[in-house]
C-alpha cells in the first residue's frame, strides 16, 4: 500500500466513523474546536498553554476553540488555584457522557450498509478490529 490509499482509506474510515456516531441535531464542531476538544478528553485540566503546545494551535486559537466550547457546555474552565492567570480547562461531565455512549455504537449497520455482501460485511469488521489491536 502506498501513501496515497493509505491517506484515502484514512479519510474513508473518518467517514465512515462519523456515520456511526454522528445522529441528527448533534453540534457541530469545526476541526479546530474537535482537536482542542479531544485533547482536553485525553489530557483533564490542562492549561491553554499546554494545549496549545500540544495541538500545535496558536495560543489565541486554542483560547477562542474553548471559549466556544464552553459556551456551548462541553468543557468547563476553572482558574488555577496556583496561578489566577492560568486557566484549567476540562470535558464537562454531560459531554463526556454523550461521547461515551456515541462511541459504543455498534459498526455493524454502518459497514453493511458500505459492503453490502453480509460475510464481506463480517470479515471487514473482523479486519478493523485487528487492524484497532494492531496500531492502537
Amino acid at each position: 500500500m502506498d501513501g496515497g490509499r493509505l491517506h484515502r482509506l484514512g479519510k474513508r474510515l473518518i467517514e465512515l466513523s462519523s456515520q456511526v456516531t454522528g445522529e441528527a441535531g448533534d453540534l457541530s464542531l469545526t476541526p479546530g474546536e474537535a482537536a482542542v476538544l479531544e485533547d482536553v478528553i485525553k489530557h483533564p485540566a490542562s492549561s491553554i498553554s499546554e494545549i496549545h503546545q500540544r495541538t500545535g494551535f496558536v495560543q489565541s486559537h486554542v483560547s477562542a476553540s474553548v471559549s466556544r466550547l464552553k459556551a456551548r457546555g462541553l468543557v468547563k474552565a476553572t482558574t488555577d488555584p496556583d496561578d489566577g492567570r492560568r486557566t484549567r480547562v476540562a470535558i464537562a461531565d454531560e459531554a463526556l457522557q454523550a461521547i461515551s455512549r456515541r462511541a459504543a455504537r455498534d459498526i455493524n449497520q454502518v459497514i453493511g450498509h458500505t459492503v453490502t455482501d453480509p460475510a464481506r460485511a463480517r470479515r471487514a469488521t473482523e479486519l478493523l478490529e485487528e487492524l484497532a489491536d494492531l496500531l492502537l
